[in-house]
C-alpha cells in the first residue's frame, strides 16, 4: 500500500489528489477527533467479551499459528479455503470468545494464581523434561518457540488457562457418567462381526470398446468442471527465522569446541553408581559406625540396628548430579566399589556412604557431536539476527522494494514459485518442494493480488515476507487439451457403472436364498472371510467402507459397497454377529468411563460457558472476521 500512494503520487496529478485528500482528513479531525472513529467496534477489533476486546491482529495471530500447527501435523500447508471449509475459522473463534468469557469470569471471582504457583507447574510439565526427568530450560525455550510463544506470553498464557481450570473443574466437581450409558456404548462399541466377500474388479466389467468422438464429446460436456485448469499464482518469498538464517551462519571449530568443553559432562552418558548412605546424628557416632564396620560388622546389619529398611538407605543407580548433597556426591564418586567411606559432613547429618555397582559413562568425542553443536551455536546467533533482518526488510519494503529486491540487498536467499494452485501443486500436479513443511505462504498469497504490500507472515520464530507478481485465470480446458484424462474418466465411470449392475443383481440372488459362493464359481472369484471385527477393526484386506457397511447390515444379510481401489466392488454376506458381556473391571471400560466423563465435563462447561457469554455479553464484527480469515477474497 504504501509503495501505491509513493507511485501514485510521484506526478502533479497524483500530489494534488493527494494533497486534497489529506487534507479532507485533517479537517475532518479537526471537526470530530479523532476518537470518533473509534466508535462501535472500530477498525481493529473482532469481536467484545463484556469489557474484553479481541484485536483483529490478535485473532488474525491465533488463526496464523493454528493453521500451521495443523499444517505441520499433516505434513503440507493448509488454505484458508479449506480451513473454512472444516469450519476451523469458527470454531477457533468460538474457542476464543469461550476463553475471554471465562478470563471476564475469573475476574469478577476475584481468582488469582501466584508466579511460584505458574512456574511450578510449568516446571513439572512432562513435555518440557529432558531424558533425566528434570526440567530442561532448553527444551521449553525450544518447545515454545515452536509454537510462536515468547516466555512471558507463555507463563501469562498457562496462568489463565490454570484460572479456568478452576472454574471448569468447580462446574463438574461429582459428574459420573449414567450406568445406562457406559453398558449401550460397551455393547456398541465390543460388538464384532464376521462377513463373508468377494471382489470385483474391472475384469470382471468385460470389454470396453473405446467410445466413439461424439460420446466423448457429450461426456467432457456434462464434466467440464472435473477437467477446468485452475487459478495460478507466481509467487516469491524469502523465509527470515532461526533456522534459516543459522544456515547462512558459519561457525568455528574452536567456538563449538568451546561450547562442547562447557557441556562435556551433559553430552555424554555419565557414570551411574549404586550408592546407600545411613544418616548419623553427629561425627562421634558416625565414625563409632565406621570402625564398628571397619571391624566386620555389614553396612545392612548397621541399617537394620538403626531401624532402617531398605527404602530409607539405598538411594538407587544415579549419576553423581542426581544426590542432591554435594558432599555426599563427593564421597560417593571417588570410592571403589563395595567401599565404605569414612563419616561425611552432609547438609541432613553425618553420613556413611556405601557403594555397589559402577557403571562406566560414556565420553563424548567432539567429531561425534560437533555439527550438532555448530547448528545449535549458529541458531542462537541467528536469534539474534532476526530481528534486526526483520527491521532491514520492513525499511526495504517502505522504500518500494520487492521482496525478491530487498532479500537480495540484504545478502537473503528468496524463493520463486512461476506458478502455483490453492492446493500447492505446480502445473504438472506435483507439490511443491521448496515451501517449507508448516508455512502456508501459497493459501495467504490465493487471499492477496499483485501488487499489495503484504504483512510478513509469523513462522518458527521468524517473519516470511512474499509477494504476488502474476496470477493466471482459471480456465476451461478444451477437450483436445485434454482428451487422454477424459478418455480415461469415462472408462473409469463405465467400470464402475457395470459393476455395481452386477453386485446388486448378486446382492438380490443372496436375498432370495442363493449361495456367495456359487456366485463368486460362476464369476471365477474366490470367497474371502473376515471373522470377528468391531466396528473399529481394520481386518487386512477389507476396507473401512465394508466395515461400516456391514454395520449397517442384519445378520445372514447381503449388501454392496466400492472398494478401496479404483474399478473394484465388493459384495458381502453377514455371517455372524457377537456382542460380548460387559466386563465393568476391565481397563477398556475404565477409558470408556474417562471418555464419558471428559464428554460430560465438556457439555457441562460448555453450557456454562454459554451462559456466561449470554450474561457478560459477545458481539461479533463479521466484515473484520471475513477479512481476517480471507472469507471476502472469494
Amino acid at each position: 500500500m504504501l509503495r501505491g500512494l509513493r507511485k501514485a503520487s510521484s506526478n502533479w496529478l497524483g500530489k494534488t489528489i493527494m494533497a486534497v485528500v489529506m487534507g479532507v482528513l485533517i479537517i475532518s479531525f479537526g471537526i470530530w477527533g479523532i476518537a470518533d472513529i473509534f466508535r462501535g467496534f472500530g477498525q481493529s477489533t473482532l469481536a467484545k467479551i463484556g469489557h474484553t476486546d479481541i484485536s483483529a491482529e490478535q485473532f488474525r495471530q491465533l488463526y496464523s499459528e493454528k493453521l500451521q500447527q495443523i499444517g505441520r501435523q499433516f505434513g503440507r500447508p493448509l488454505t484458508t479455503d479449506q480451513a473454512r471449509a472444516f469450519g476451523l475459522d469458527r470454531q477457533l473463534l468460538q474457542q476464543t470468545i469461550a476463553e475471554a468469557a471465562l478470563d471476564e469470569e475469573a475476574r469478577r471471582l476475584g481468582l488469582g494464581q501466584s508466579d511460584a504457583e505458574t512456574m511450578r507447574m510449568i516446571f513439572n510439565d512432562p513435555n518440557f523434561k529432558g531424558v533425566n526427568g528434570v526440567f530442561d530450560p532448553g527444551r521449553f525455550q525450544a518447545m515454545i518457540r515452536q509454537f510462536g510463544y515468547s516466555e512471558r506470553r507463555y507463563v501469562a498464557d498457562q496462568r489463565r488457562v490454570s484460572l479456568r481450570r478452576q472454574i471448569a473443574g468447580t462446574i463438574s466437581a461429582g459428574l459420573q457418567p449414567p450406568n445406562t450409558l457406559i453398558d449401550a456404548l460397551s455393547r456398541f462399541q465390543n460388538e464384532a462381526r464376521s462377513i463373508e466377500y468377494i471382489k470385483l474388479d474391472a475384469a470382471q466389467a468385460g470389454t470396453i470398446d473405446p467410445p466413439s468422438p461424439e460420446t466423448l464429446a457429450g461426456y467432457f460436456d456434462d464434466h467440464k468442471t472435473l477437467f477446468r485448469a485452475p487459478e495460478y499464482r507466481k509467487i516469491s518469498f524469502v523465509v527470515v527465522n532461526p533456522e534459516e538464517v543459522g544456515k547462512w551462519t558459519a561457525v568455528s571449530d574452536e567456538d563449538a569446541k568451546k561450547l562442547f568443553e562447557l557441556r562435556r559432562d551433559k553430552l555424554g552418558t555419565p557414570e551411574r553408581r549404586e550408592v546407600s548412605q545411613i544418616i548419623l546424628p553427629n561425627a562421634e557416632e558416625a565414625l563409632a559406625a565406621r570402625n564398628r564396620i571397619g571391624s566386620g560388622l555389614s553396612f545392612d546389619d548397621l541399617a537394620k540396628e538403626r531401624g532402617l529398611t531398605p527404602s530409607d538407605v539405598d538411594l538407587g543407580m544415579i549419576a553423581k548430579s542426581e544426590i542432591i548433597d554435594p558432599a555426599v556426591a563427593g564421597a560417593a564418586f571417588s570410592l571403589p566399589s563395595g567401599d565404605v567411606s569414612q563419616p561425611v559432613q552432609g547438609k541432613f547429618g553425618v553420613a556413611l556412604v556405601k557403594i555397589g555397582k559402577i557403571e562406566p559413562g560414556v565420553e563424548p568425542t567432539y567429531e561425534s557431536v560437533a555439527s550438532n553443536l555448530k547448528k545449535e551455536i549458529a541458531a542462537d546467533r541467528a536469534r539474534a539476527s532476526v530481528s534486526d533482518l526483520r527491521d532491514k526488510m520492513e525499511d526495504e519494503r517502505g522504500g518500494g522494494a520487492s521482496v525478491v529486491e530487498a532479500a537480495q540487498k540484504l545478502g537473503l536467499t528468496p524463493v520463486t514459485i512461476d506458478a502455483v494452485d490453492r492446493s500447492g501443486r505446480l502445473p504438472g500436479g506435483q507439490l511443491v518442494t521448496n515451501v517449507p513443511p508448516g508455512l502456508d505462504v501459497v493459501s495467504q498469497a490465493f487471499t492477496s493480488d499483485v501488487g499489495v504490500d503484504n504483512d510478513p507472515i509469523q513462522f518458527n520464530g521468524g517473519y516470511v515476507w512474499y509477494d504476488v507478481l502474476g496470477i493466471t485465470p482459471s480456465r476451461e480446458r478444451p477437450l483436445d487439451e485434454v482428451k487422454d484424462q477424459v478418455e480415461a474418466r469415462w472408462r473409469d465411470d463405465q467400470i464402475t457403472s457395470r459393476l455395481r449392475t452386477k453386485a446388486t443383481e448378486m446382492v438380490q440372488k443372496l436375498d432370495q436364498g442363493g449361495s456367495l459362493a456359487d456366485d463368486a464359481a460362476g464369476a471365477g472369484l474366490k470367497v474371502e472371510a473376515a471373522s470377528a471385527f468391531r466396528r473399529d477393526g481394520s481386518p487386512p484386506g477389507v476396507p473401512a467402507s465394508v466395515i461400516a457397511a456391514a454395520f449397517r447390515t442384519a445378520k445372514d444379510g447381503a449388501g454392496q459397497v466400492a472398494g478401496a481401489a479404483a474399478g473394484e466392488w465388493i459384495v458381502f454376506r453377514v455371517t455372524d454377529i457377537t456382542v460380548p458381556p460387559v466386563d465393568v473391571a476391565s481397563d477398556e471400560m475404565k477409558k470408556l468411563k474417562e471418555t464419558l466423563l471428559r464428554g460430560l465435563t465438556d457439555e457441562q462447561v460448555g453450557q456454562y460457558v454459554t451462559k456466561l457469554e449470554s450474561d457478560i455479553g459477545v458481539s461479533i464484527n463479521e466484515a473484520v472476521f471475513a477479512q481476517v480469515t480471507g472469507a471476502n477474497n472469494n
